[in-house]
């Protein structure tokens, strides 16, 4: 066994804990099919959003992990639900009026509103698509339509018409007595209209694999549950395609975990064994609110990546997966700071250190280095201070800073340094509040400005943290309260950077003039 291999079988980071859960399932023997398959599901009647890269994400995660302890080969398949029916018009989408003709046809028998695609299913499948390929990810795309129309589903779906009643036991048990009345796991599809229909069952007839039911004119009809025109009602197709495709492992949201033993139990009543699964608990956003797609609350893919780099995103979806996190905007500095002490510790890492560092489940363990060289925070600093509309004015100071560096050089710095003044100005400008100081404070700020005007020693970090430390250390208790003044007398936010390195990156005499501004009362 190799040194990484036997280092990952006793690595205690989540995705080889999860990788290690799916091994186990073949510990006896290989699999039948020749390889471990995992999926992830898209119900296509939106757009894909963070929640969806969040579950790719962490699915090509555990899926890496895997092939790193396991020579069997993987499968990702993104499967996307589109056969099931639209069950109201999108609000954000033109042509409204002339999808309304269309409710309750399946996503792919409704023409698309944009005119870009077959219909709509096609167009939501082809964002999808996009989306998941910006982001560089290795997956198998399945269309439910297509799943069902080619046959592929045939099989499980004469076996569930055979198990029937099996099937309906562990779907009543869920369900509301007025629901029970009329509930069927089968849903067909109607001959003349396209849509789906939500009807009762006349009768099963798992001998010749059809249904008979009427429809809502109390017309009669028989159809084959196979070949697409029949689908399975969400809950028990989610069951039924574990056991078409033999799904190894899937993850999904603690909304969907009080239905994981239906899911299970279809699974099995279908004669499949049920997959691993992996229960992630929902972002939240700054009230404490789930967050929601139709609510728009929270923050998006989209305005994430206005702010930061992809890198963060998918470090801040790697931390504790199964703990509840507030995904807002305040979120997104700390996520990049810390995304880049995660890579710049990760060089000096032994072989057990670097498997547990989040940076080798983002990048395949292909780890790049830092560029970094001023935090984003200390960023955000220096655009509040400077009032920076522009990255070159950032520029100015990094270059003085770190002289061998250039956007050219250091490319990841330059685009941090456009991030930050867009950050600066949606967020930190309008929130900034300064404040007069106390007179204690007014000593301190005064003492500490004469020492820096009078200063000629190196403009380094450690040099300068120490007067600043020295000159609070006497007067305040806890040493807390000096820098939180600096920081709200000073920047006008109520926490900061370290302060000496603040000042080494802004300039000793900057420092000297700013102080003077706050202790002149120009700034609150």
């Amino acid at each position: 066994m190799s040194e990484m291999r036997e280092a990952a079988m006793n690595s205690k980071a989540w995705p080889f804990e999860e990788a290690r859960r799916v091994l186990k399932r073949y510990e006896k023997n290989p699999p039948e099919k020749g390889h471990v398959l995992f999926e992830t599901g898209y119900g296509p009647s939106g757009l894909p959003h963070i929640g969806t890269f969040g579950e790719v994400l962490r699915t090509t995660m555990i899926r890496r992990a895997f092939e790193v302890i396991s020579d069997i080969p993987t499968r990702l398949i993104c499967f996307s639900d589109d056969l099931d029916g639209m069950r109201k018009v999108p609000g954000n989408v033109p042509n409204r009026e002339m999808l309304a003709e269309h409710l309750q046809k399946p996503l792919t028998s409704v023409p698309d509103p944009f005119g870009t695609h077959d219909s709509f299913g096609a167009h939501n499948n082809a964002m999808l698509r996009r989306f998941l390929d910006t982001f560089g990810f290795e997956y198998e795309f399945i269309s439910a339509t297509e799943f069902y129309a080619s046959g592929q589903f045939d099989e499980v779906l004469l076996r569930a018409a055979a198990r029937y009643d099996d099937i309906m036991k562990i779907m009543l048990k869920s369900l509301r007595e007025e629901r029970q009345q009329t509930y069927s796991i089968f849903l067909p599809i109607h001959p003349e209209t396209g849509r789906v229909l939500y009807v009762p069952m006349k009768e099963v007839n798992a001998k010749d694999g059809t249904v008979t039911f009427d429809d809502e004119t109390g017309r009669e009809w028989t159809l084959p549950v196979t070949g697409g025109n029949v689908k399975l009602q969400w809950k028990p197709d989610f069951g039924a395609r574990w056991a078409a495709l033999g799904v190894d492992f899937e993850m999904y949201g603690k909304d969907h975990s009080t239905n994981t033993p239906i899911y299970d139990g279809i699974c099995r009543a279908l004669g499949m064994r049920a997959p691993e699964h992996f229960t992630y608990e929902l972002f939240l956003d700054e009230n404490g609110q789930k967050i929601s797609k139709s609510s728009g609350n929270g923050i998006s893919i989209d305005e994430w990546l206005s702010y930061a780099a992809t890198e963060s995103l998918s470090y801040f979806m790697y931390q504790k997966p199964k703990t509840a996190k507030r995904m807002h905007f305040d979120v997104i500095p700390k996520a990049v700071d810390e995304y880049h002490q995660q890579l710049r510790a990760y060089a000096g890492q032994d072989i057990t250190q670097r498997l547990n560092n989040p940076v080798h489940h983002i990048h395949n363990g292909d780890v790049p280095e830092s560029r970094m060289v001023v935090p984003f925070s200390m960023l955000l600093n220096l655009a509040s201070v400077s009032a920076a509309h522009d990255k070159e004015t950032l520029w100015g100071f990094i270059r003085r800073y770190a002289p061998e560096t250039s956007a050219e050089t250091h490319p990841d710095m330059d685009a941090a340094a456009g991030y930050a003044v867009r950050y600066y100005e949606d967020f930190v400008a309008p929130a900034k509040t300064y404040r007069a100081p106390t007179d204690l404070e007014r000593e301190a700020l005064t003492d500490l400005r004469d020492q820096l005007a009078a200063y000629d020693g190196p403009v380094e970090d450690e040099a300068l943290q120490s007067i600043v430390y020295a000159v609070g250390r006497d007067r305040f208790d806890p040493l807390r309260d000096w820098f939180k003044a600096l920081y709200e007398v000073l920047l006008g936010a109520s926490q900061g950077p370290r302060f000496g390195g603040f000042i080494a990156l802004y300039g000793v005499q900057e420092t000297v003039a700013l102080i003077d501004r706050g202790l002149a009362g120009e700034l609150a």
